[in-house]
């Protein structure tokens, strides 16, 4: 016996050390161990209060690694991590089509916002939609600033590009290859564009105060969000992780993800999944 649970730890080492290139974070102290990978959620706080929550009454640990949405769908692929809670969800169902993923659940939305310098000067606050800003940014090589990190925010980005007719390039388009957070403070810094989530900007705005949101509201912009886990067997936390996305769909977990944010901004950071259903 000791040796079965001797060769099971250092599986679960194993697992974890093959994500170690990556930021982590550990909620939790329980027996039950399960690794999610995330971006925005994670870096905003709202993954930490589900995560405390559910590990109470669960006796469970997670290991949250920091990664973008492209990132974190190719380490639960590779089997490196249990779950993942992204916003891409094409590329959702097709980890669900190639038999590397299952139980994809809504979880909640928010939506993407551009923003830009006060003087606004490729007069986007007029667009008549996010591919006719995008047009008007390109057209006035205004700076705009790229996450260029394959994140749900980079290939929604591209997107947009792609319907407006454009391959982005040249001096005026900055590429951070870095978090949401990040990103958005390089553009401050550059007087440039940025399409920042809803999420990030009611949070973080402080950190870019040239910066003010020119053009919101395209239903294209919105953001669903789906939790996706490893199929049964794949992985050692799989079983937890799974749990983890029962309690997040649970009404106990939509209420925080729908209030979380209010008392410290006024408005929540993220809407929960009975909103986001109109858009999925």
């Amino acid at each position: 016996m000791k040796q079965f649970i001797l060769a099971v730890s250092l599986v679960c080492i194993s697992l974890f050390a093959q994500a170690a290139e990556l930021e982590q974070t550990i909620y939790g102290s329980g027996a039950n161990r399960f690794a999610l990978a995330t971006g925005s959620p994670g870096e905003l706080g709202l993954l930490k209060v589900l995560a405390e929550k559910f590990a109470d009454t669960n006796n469970a640990q997670m290991i949250w690694v920091k990664a973008g949405t492209g990132q974190s769908l190719n380490l639960l692929r590779d089997r490196k991590v249990d779950m993942v809670m992204v916003h891409a969800p094409a590329q959702v169902d097709k980890a669900i089509t190639d038999g590397w993923a299952t139980k994809k659940t809504l979880i909640g939305s928010n939506e993407f916002y551009i923003v830009g310098p006060k003087s606004d000067p490729a007069k986007i606050a007029s667009a008549a939609s996010a591919d006719d800003a995008y047009r008007r940014i390109a057209a006035a090589q205004s700076a705009f600033v790229s996450r260029g990190d394959n994140s749900g925010t980079h290939q929604k980005e591209m997107q947009i590009w792609k319907r407006s007719g454009i391959e982005p390039s040249g001096s005026w388009y900055i590429v951070t290859k870095d978090f949401m957070t990040a990103s958005l403070k390089r553009a401050n810094s550059e007087g440039a564009y940025f399409m920042s989530d809803s999420s990030t900007w009611i949070m973080e705005k402080n950190v870019a105060p040239d910066l003010m949101i020119h053009f919101r509201g395209d239903r294209f912009l919105v953001n669903t969000y789906h939790a996706i886990v490893a199929p049964p067997g794949a992985t050692l936390g799989r079983d937890t992780a799974e749990k983890f996305i029962d309690f997040v769909a649970s009404p106990v977990g939509q209420a925080i993800i729908a209030q979380y944010g209010r008392s410290n901004f006024g408005e929540g950071l993220y809407n929960d999944a009975a909103y986001a259903k109109q858009f999925d």
